[in-house]
């Protein structure tokens, strides 16, 4: 609905809006101050009109605050203070306007150094209002003593000091998800703030199961298509990155979504302690890190460059989705909806232009079998190949084979035979195969 857009909107012009009333009535009191010396008294003369400004502007941030209130899950409490503070202080600017005003003053005569005192007030107002939104934007915390006094964590001198949680994994958590994830703001009753939280969850259950990706329900979202409704970070914010996707899904798989470790107390961690050293930029000059805070030097640099942006969006409306992990180089995670496998043959000639670019590629549960895979080789830059749930048999073997960057692969139900999975050893870049209740066949 286009009214529904429209209200939506008009609540994100709150925090524009915000700021003005803020000004208007800092100078008016700022001008009703100084007016007092003979060298400014010109200046008394303005106040009323910038008094004017500042109840309209005031009046304009409490509807759009309201329309913002609709659209949010924010804490009910903090939520009605702001408001309350917010809509006090359009009255009160209302009413310190009407004082001023040579109307007023035939019937109620308002000594200048009450009207000053007033000011003053408003001002406080002001400042306490803003508090009150500041808690609801930036946490129940913000501009609190706790805040004041907290000592910020030393940054860990190696990668084997790091402390997977607590260094890593919530600042990533804590920056692209605390925005409508925090006391204050709980979108989906959801939060944040520390492990509890996550382990804890929200409308949907628990955001985080220690070991088990697939009943994670935050790693879930943040692997959608930015198409989807339920994609995390929404509201067009800043996604995570490759590397910060791919450290999440080490902590709860490999890492078991602990706190209080460091990276030295876990074993076989040599796939994630370059991700994590990157992140972190120890070891790792500045000039390497890119935009996204990746480390070019840990890109496979077979991987071209990309400027056709519009055959994605094409290949969006026949039905893939497409996520961008990476705009230099280009990287795509690539996935063909559930039941969909008749897509496939319709996109090949656009797939294939895209072949290099996709480092991550979900096939399953569309009843695939081996002459549909027929382009798989010319994607060779897959790292992370998911085909179960098709019937796809020992012929795909040698197009797996071919892919040198492949690192992981799920044949969940498939009709490899345990002789033919064997034969995936012979890809020195494979380090996970994934093979529960493979279907046996006679060759």
């Amino acid at each position: 609905m286009v009214l529904l857009d429209i209200a939506a909107f008009s609540g994100q012009l709150h925090p524009l809006i915000v700021h003005l009333p803020i000004g208007f009535l800092i100078l008016a009191v700022l001008f009703e101050l100084v007016s007092y010396s003979k060298k400014y008294e010109f200046l008394k003369s303005a106040v009323s009109s910038i008094l004017l400004l500042g109840f309209i502007a005031s009046v304009l941030a409490c509807i759009f605050g309201y329309v913002l209130s609709l659209s949010g899950d924010y804490d009910y409490k903090q939520l009605n203070d702001h408001k309350i503070a917010g809509i006090a202080l359009a009255l009160g600017t209302g009413l310190l306007l009407l004082l001023g005003t040579n109307a007023v003053n035939r019937f109620i005569e308002v000594r200048r150094s009450i009207f000053s005192g007033l000011c003053v007030f408003i001002v406080a107002l002001v400042s306490y209002t803003g508090h009150q939104g500041g808690r609801l934007t930036h946490g129940s915390e913000f501009l609190s003593v706790k805040v004041l006094l907290e000592q910020p964590r030393d940054k860990p001198v190696s990668v084997e000091q790091a402390m997977i949680f607590e260094d890593v994994v919530h600042p990533i958590l804590i920056q692209r998800c605390s925005p409508c994830h925090r006391d204050g703001k709980k979108k989906g009753e959801f939060s944040v703030q520390t492990l509890a939280d996550l382990l804890k969850g929200g409308k949907t259950g628990s955001a985080i199961v220690a070991g088990d990706l697939k009943k994670s329900e935050l790693f879930a979202r943040i692997m959608l298509d930015p198409t989807n409704e339920k994609f995390m970070p929404t509201d067009g914010k800043t996604p995570l990155t490759k590397t910060e996707t791919e450290i999440i899904q080490w902590w709860i798989e490999n890492g078991k979504a602990v706190e209080g470790k460091k990276m030295s107390e876990f074993k076989n961690t040599q796939l994630i302690t370059t991700k994590v050293a990157s992140y972190l930029k120890l070891g790792v000059s500045s000039e390497s890190i890119d935009f996204a805070g990746t480390n070019s030097e840990d890109f496979n640099q077979d991987i071209p460059t990309f400027s056709n942006y519009a055959l994605i969006d094409t290949l969006r409306s026949q039905g893939l989705n497409i996520r961008v992990m990476q705009h230099k180089p280009l990287m795509l995670d690539v996935t063909l909806p559930e039941g969909k496998g008749y897509l496939l043959n319709l996109v090949n000639g656009d797939l294939k232009s895209i072949a290099k670019n996709i480092i991550w590629l979900n096939l399953s549960d569309n009843d695939l079998k081996d002459q549909d895979l027929v382009s798989l080789n010319l994607m060779s830059n897959l790292e992370k190949l998911r085909l179960e749930n098709n019937p796809i048999t020992d012929k795909i073997i040698p197009s797996i084979l071919s892919l040198k960057h492949l690192e992981s692969i799920n044949l969940n139900e498939t009709e490899l035979s345990k002789a033919g999975v064997e034969r995936l050893k012979q890809n020195p870049s494979l380090k996970r195969v994934y093979q529960w209740n493979l279907v046996s066949r006679k060759f």
